[in-house]
């Protein structure tokens, strides 16, 4: 790290109660940002940390969300745990989690009762569908999410069944969204001094996407269709994945230019003035031969022939890949957003650094995720003050996990 240069975040101090993607996703960004996040695991871990039973792969989505956080585990169904949570509360500038609504004010830690032992606490909340509201208490995850905030009636194919979006998109899109609210909270406490609840719904976070979906919607009143890889508000030609000799490649006109550009790629300049394909409204009416004609040119060639003519001729295009390939991607490896580390329980490792790059600040050291309870006593002994037998009473009132 630069020593001459502090990160954004630096002295800030995060209790991270978050559990599986959305809220360590919000705690993973502080924590680059150069934040002193404190993740609190229940006394068995946190589900996504069992994943390791099943394989090393499959650890890693923990290792990856939680590098850069230091490592304690509460038991907040003991009261002495509840107690030592309110200590670290009252020391803290930000607790994130993403229980149900009401899980933690019955056990005594939610919102009421930390603010009242520290109003400057920024209390970032994220549920599935809010604090308030009819659906306040329907049970949510990443998947149940997609399905009722329409994103799986737009994705696959009008002749086949909804389906979901292939990552766990809505658990990142909230993340982001509760990383955005924290720090907008932030920035008001240091005019207003005040601390607020900050709270976001998954549903919500992702309604903002469905924007070019909503075109039936709003001019029909109609249910918008699966239109596939078309545009999802049939507003764009083309725009669609195409086959090539090995593979398949997704190419997009969103101007007039791109369309022009597009048809020099294919040695076809006179489709720019043939008046079906003239505007993207012609090429709209004939869609499926405006397909067709792209189908028939890319067929023929490779990907990375494909690409390289569209490059040329300044037209949105990209090779469809699969992840192993973007694992291996040269330029995601040269920006350093992935790099191998030797992680000292999942061995070697590909891991990422936060997409948000904020240049002129020091560059964050990498820390791969901890242990369960790995630092129970250097936090309990920091922040609280605790003398090493105080913290063995502790473990053997259950409030902490044994390590």
């Amino acid at each position: 790290m630069d020593n001459n240069k502090k990160l954004p975040l630096d002295g800030v101090i995060v209790i991270d109660l978050g559990q599986v993607y959305q809220g360590p996703y919000a705690g993973f960004l502080m924590a680059q940002a150069g934040a002193t996040v404190i993740k609190v695991e229940p006394p068995n871990g946190e589900p996504v940390r069992h994943r390791a039973r099943i394989s090393k792969g499959n650890a890693v989505p923990f290792a990856m969300l939680n590098a850069n956080k230091r490592n304690i585990s509460l038991n907040l169904k003991s009261p002495d745990g509840v107690r030592v949570l309110k200590e670290l509360a009252s020391k803290a500038d930000v607790l994130i989690e993403n229980y149900a609504p009401g899980v933690l004010d019955r056990l005594g830690v939610g919102y009421a009762a930390l603010s009242a032992v520290n109003p400057r606490l920024i209390y970032g909340s994220a549920t599935g569908y809010g604090l308030s509201g009819p659906s306040r208490d329907n049970l949510a995850m990443d998947l149940t999410i997609q399905a009722v905030s329409g994103i799986m009636s737009v994705t696959g194919f009008a002749d086949g069944p909804p389906v979901k979006a292939g990552p766990a998109i809505t658990d990142f899109i909230s993340g982001v969204h509760l990383y955005a609210g924290i720090l907008t909270a932030l920035y008001d406490r240091e005019k207003s001094g005040r601390g607020r609840l900050v709270e976001i719904a998954m549903v919500e976070t992702v309604y903002p996407a469905m924007a070019s979906n909503l075109a039936d919607v709003f001019n029909r009143k109609a249910a918008a269709p699966r239109t596939g890889n078309r545009h999802g508000g049939l507003a764009e030609a083309p725009y669609n994945v195409y086959p090539a000799s090995d593979g398949y490649v997704a190419i997009i006109s969103v101007n007039e230019s791109h369309w022009t550009g597009l048809t020099r790629a294919m040695g076809r300049p006179e489709l720019a003035d043939d008046i079906r394909f003239k505007t993207v409204l012609d090429r709209l009416k004939h869609i499926d031969l405006t397909d067709q004609i792209v189908s028939d040119w890319s067929s023929q060639l490779a990907r990375d022939e494909i690409t390289e003519l569209c490059r040329v001729n300044r037209v949105p295009c990209a090779a469809v890949r699969d992840l192993r390939e973007v694992t291996e991607d040269k330029h995601l490896h040269a920006r350093g957003m992935l790099r191998e580390i030797a992680h000292p329980e999942y061995g070697d490792i590909l891991v990422h650094r936060s997409p948000l790059v904020l240049h002129d600040t020091a560059t964050p050291e990498y820390v791969p995720s901890a242990r369960l309870g790995q630092h129970n006593g250097e936090v309990l002994s920091e922040y609280l003050g605790l003398s090493s037998s105080e913290i063995d009473e502790l473990r053997r009132s259950g409030a902490i996990a044994q390590q």
